[in-house]
């Protein structure tokens, strides 16, 4: 029973989400660790990954858990980086080209893919609302992949996305203009910048 205490005390300092690496670390057996999962009915929400039932779960941080290679990207990413207030529904996170993305298509996440090449381009880190870190694209990359994929992103958040980049101080028009040639999207947003400059 000291075990389940101590499993207890482990899944309270994550918040709710525990890991198995993380309990086989504390020198807590897996059947051990099962059974404690049985008895507590913990959600398995991916693999080696379970949460309370009635905990306040990080909805970006699982996804995160359950899919390491995920940067959120797009609307999602737009809205870490306040050009967006639209709340990303659902989320869009971007993976190298090959991932099968079935089962988190199935749950309702947007996935695009890349070439391998250009998947770590512009990658960074935010803190999620529950003080999570998890991978997203720096605002350069999310305004290109905004002009790569604009035929499928509502035009109203697209156009207010670039107004409020433009409007940025912290805006990077170098990077910007670097990444719109790795992209070859280069000559659209010129033509964009052309308007809001």
């Amino acid at each position: 029973m000291k075990q389940y205490e101590q499993l207890d005390k482990l899944i309270a300092d994550y918040g709710g989400v525990i890991q198995t690496y993380q309990v086989v670390a504390e020198g807590i057996s897996k059947p051990t660790f099962y059974n404690y999962v049985k008895v507590r009915k913990l959600e398995q929400v991916a693999h080696g990954v379970y949460v309370l039932r009635d905990a306040w779960t990080d909805s970006l941080y699982l996804i995160h858990l359950r899919c390491e290679q995920a940067i959120f990207s797009h609307e999602t990413a737009l809205f870490f980086h306040d050009l967006t207030d639209r709340e990303p529904a659902p989320y869009s996170i971007t993976v190298k080209t090959g991932y099968n993305p079935t089962r988190l298509k199935a749950d309702g996440i947007h996935v695009y893919t890349v070439k391998s090449e250009l998947h770590p381009v512009g990658r960074t880190t935010a803190q999620t609302s529950f003080g999570h870190t998890v991978p997203i694209y720096d605002m350069e990359r999310t305004i290109c992949d905004l002009i790569r994929s604009r035929k499928g992103i509502e035009i109203q958040i697209f156009q207010e996305a670039m107004k409020q980049y433009v409007r940025r101080k912290d805006k990077d028009l170098r990077t910007l203009i670097q990444y719109a040639a790795l992209f070859r999207v280069e000559k659209i947003l010129r033509q964009y910048l052309e308007v809001l400059l």
